[in-house]
């Protein structure tokens, strides 16, 4: 019996503002349920994510419902190649998620690729057959092409950047500038580009108030430093078991980004045998009533994830022929 993937988690959203730019933070406090972290904004970036936000956090908020079972498949194949999984929000700027997508210059596909980089990188793109429209496929090819951007680029931001406008174009500006810092460089870029960057970071931030390091963000992998009040209404309880922290936060009730804060790591930790869970203490006693139910389907999420998902997904569309292939 499958675990229905549209009923692991709903994001909940909430919204408030530290002082970075006063008056323009506190009118995002006043009118928005989000939380955002923008301390740990880039101070470059903060205008062009509250614009984004003003303009697309209702769009976003139902895409963090509606795209559970896209995000779990395309977080399954980033993991296996050892890549940050918030590469996923990538797909959603690319596409909003939409399989069969299409793009003026002839990407296409959640993962918006071109016809010569998606067969360098293994996939059918012929008159009969376009395999950048299956979800599946083209999430391995993605991953293939971002371990490689990142491997020639060593930083997230040139990568996301390198993505849109080519490699070529980012390998030249970096020797022209004599940097490889996407805010130093980001004036020498296609607009598009420099926007694709900014895009990717406020979807980041928007969906999980915080920053990692696909954003820039410095140390993301240092322990969180609770406060005193989390401290205080929060206890730990060591347990063992191949749990899901969507699955824990979505049948306790507890918001996931706050989860995931008070519990860094924990779906990498977790399996490796015990792991010392933080929850609120009114949540303890409800998690000893509901851990076997929860364990049990945070293993059938686990096994749902691994699974070939091509037969819940968009099938590779049947392109009319064509006398010219276009590259």
């Amino acid at each position: 019996m499958r675990l229905c993937c549209f009923c692991i988690i709903n994001f909940l959203f909430n919204t408030s503002a530290n002082a970075f730019g006063v008056e323009r933070i506190k009118t995002f406090h006043d009118t928005s349920q989000q939380k955002i972290n923008w301390d740990e904004l880039n101070p470059r970036a903060v205008g062009f994510v509250m614009d984004y936000l003003s303009i697309h956090q209702a769009r976003l908020e139902k895409m963090k419902i509606w795209g559970n079972p896209y995000f779990l498949l395309i977080e399954n194949i980033l993991r296996k190649y050892n890549l940050p999984v918030s590469l996923k929000y990538l797909a959603v700027i690319e596409s909003n998620l939409n399989s069969n997508a299409l793009s003026v210059a002839g990407a296409v596909g959640p993962w918006q690729l071109m016809p010569g980089t998606a067969r360098e990188l293994g996939l059918t793109v012929n008159a009969q057959q376009d395999e950048r429209v299956d979800l599946y496929k083209s999430t391995h090819a993605a991953a293939k092409f971002l371990m490689q951007l990142h491997k020639d680029l060593g930083d997230w931001l040139l990568v996301i950047a390198a993505y849109n406008g080519g490699p070529a174009r980012m390998q030249n500006i970096i020797r022209k500038t004599k940097s490889n810092n996407f805010w130093v460089i980001q004036n020498h870029l296609p607009a598009e580009s420099r926007n694709h960057v900014k895009k990717f970071i406020a979807t980041h931030y928007i969906f999980e108030k915080d920053g990692s390091e696909t954003t820039g963000k410095k140390n993301p992998s240092a322990a969180t430093e609770l406060t005193a009040d989390e401290l205080n209404i929060t206890d730990t309880m060591v347990i063992y078991g191949k749990y899901s922290s969507l699955v824990l936060s979505k049948t306790l009730g507890i918001d996931y980004a706050q989860f995931s804060r008070w519990n860094p790591a924990f779906e990498n930790s977790v399996i490796k045998g015990s792991y010392p869970l933080r929850l609120p203490k009114d949540k303890l006693t409800e998690f000893n009533v509901k851990k076997n139910q929860i364990l049990q389907e945070s293993v059938m999420l686990i096994m749902q994830q691994n699974i070939n998902y091509n037969n819940n997904f968009p099938e590779p569309i049947m392109l009319p022929k064509s006398s010219k292939n276009k590259q």
